[in-house]
């Protein structure tokens, strides 16, 4: 069995490197028992169709010992890549101290608590308190939400096309996404969708570049119009950046002119910075970038740094009525996640991670506009910090294209790079990789990632027709 100590190791002797099919013979044994034994919801095998042996930094070395650059992370969660020394270590002396606690106070997680307050812009950190949640992120939105109509004693919510907020009944409600919801009867009620400012397909159907944040004015409108059939709202949700709708960055005047009005009108703006929160787009939360202060903040995914599970929400101190026992959960003392979280904050301070974030996004983002620049299926280059996304289109119709997304993803996957799709259609390359990445690797997948993404284009109508036949074990 291949053991990699750490990552100069792993730099010695590795780089991305392919040698089998596929997946290859030893992938596809576990693929198949895991198709046997467990639940069809599966999803990121059906497209990236290899098992896992071990991983390091930014690597991932399959069960062929097939090695990877991985653009994936856990789809955001490990902010400081596979197995970080540091982080190993304190995990593995908090295991000596206690692994769970409930929500009694221990040392560590008082420490956990002060680190993650002090992230926090300097005139927010007086006025804010966390709550612990269950271990996902679709936790914390439900405590959001559940905390929101308390206060408020109003029972809506509004959320936004494109939205992704998780898989239980009240967060699949709130997400854009129909698909989930079709086959599942009573969902949470009093949920409303406006539009999202995706600008490069206007929702509202208006030339992009006419646009004068027109979907927060059809969202203040319809919200004021005594006719508009819309009661007034405890709370409005949305992602500053949206994740799994195709890394659409929201305009800053469509997010100001949205808070301005909440907080006119005493409506709770909930921020779901589960993706986009701990470092991901170059500040430690996406809303920093925006001139706001929400009233309530979800957080989960990069919290612990290496991949154990952690949510709460942040939420101002002027919200009531939340009493003893109005939101419990058993695992929301994870001690391990408490112990690497404060260290990832002192890492991200000491190792200049958000630095690091933005130095290795500019050259992403301008390695990509100037490879392809002339390339007939890149409909769009978007994203912040480095949760970048590039809208795959048909260069016929100008439509978005799943089957070619898909393709490009396979061509990644064969020459060394792990990336995910998403975004309507699946049609959206997305790039989540390790917030500490070096200039190497970067360099390294952004290579094969155009170079893949410029041979399926010149493959676009072959790649077309065989589509159906990608990804069958």
């Amino acid at each position: 069995m291949l053991v990699l100590k750490d990552k100069k190791d792993l730099d010695n002797k590795y780089n991305p490197a392919v040698r089998t099919s596929i997946p290859g013979p030893e992938s596809l044994k576990l693929l198949m028992s895991q198709r046997r034994f467990e639940s069809s919801a599966v999803t990121y095998p059906n497209n990236i169709q290899i098992a896992i042996k071990q991983a390091i930094g930014t690597y991932v070395i399959d069960m062929d010992d097939n090695t990877y650059i991985d653009f994936l992370s856990g789809a955001g969660v490990l902010s400081l890549g596979h197995n970080h020394e540091k982080l190993k270590e304190v995990a593995k002396s908090q295991l000596d101290t206690l692994s769970h606690g409930l929500d009694f106070n221990t040392p560590i997680k008082d420490e956990f608590i002060k680190a993650q307050i002090s992230m926090l812009p300097t005139n927010m950190q007086e006025n804010m308190k966390i709550h612990f949640c269950g271990p996902t992120g679709a936790d914390a939105v439900e405590t959001a939400i559940k905390m929101a109509k308390k206060h408020t004693k109003r029972g809506s919510i509004v959320s936004f096309q494109g939205g992704y907020h998780g898989c239980t009944n009240g967060a699949m409600s709130l997400t854009g996404l129909v698909s989930p919801k079709e086959d599942v009867q009573n969902n949470m009620a009093g949920v409303h969708f406006f539009p999202f400012a995706y600008c490069l397909r206007c929702p509202l159907g208006l030339d992009k570049n006419s646009c004068d944040t027109n979907c927060a004015n059809y969202f203040t409108n319809s919200l004021d119009d005594p006719n508009g059939g819309v009661e007034k709202p405890a709370a409005i949700i949305l992602e500053i950046v949206q994740g799994e709708g195709g890394s659409i960055v929201a305009p800053k005047e469509f997010i100001q002119k949205i808070r301005k009005y909440t907080k006119d009108n005493d409506i709770l703006m909930i921020v779901d910075e589960v993706q986009t929160g701990c470092g991901r787009t170059g500040t430690w939360f996406a809303f920093e970038q925006y001139d706001i202060e929400p009233d309530i903040i979800v957080v989960s995914k990069g919290v612990s740094g290496i991949g154990f599970p952690m949510s709460f929400i942040m939420y101002n101190t002027s919200i009531r009525n939340w009493s003893k026992g109005s939101h419990i959960g058993t695992f929301r003392g994870n001690q391990l996640a408490f112990a690497t979280g404060a260290e990832a904050v002192n890492i991200f301070r000491s190792e200049k991670i958000l630095e690091n974030v933005n130095i290795q996004s500019a050259i992403i983002f301008n390695k990509l506009k100037s490879e392809l620049k002339n390339c007939s299926i890149i409909g769009e280059i978007r994203g912040i910090g480095l949760m970048i996304g590039i809208e795959v289109i048909d260069s016929n119709t100008l439509k978005r294209s799943q089957a070619l997304a898909r393709a490009i993803q396979k061509e990644c996957l064969i020459n060394g790079l792990i990336i995910e799709t998403g975004g309507r259609n699946d049609s959206v390359l997305r790039l989540l990789p390790p917030l500490n990445i070096n200039a190497t690797d970067v360099s390294l997948a952004i290579n094969i990632l155009c170079e893949s993404i410029n041979q399926i284009a010149l493959n676009e109508k072959q790649t077309k027709d065989s589509a159906e036949m990608y990804y069958e074990i």
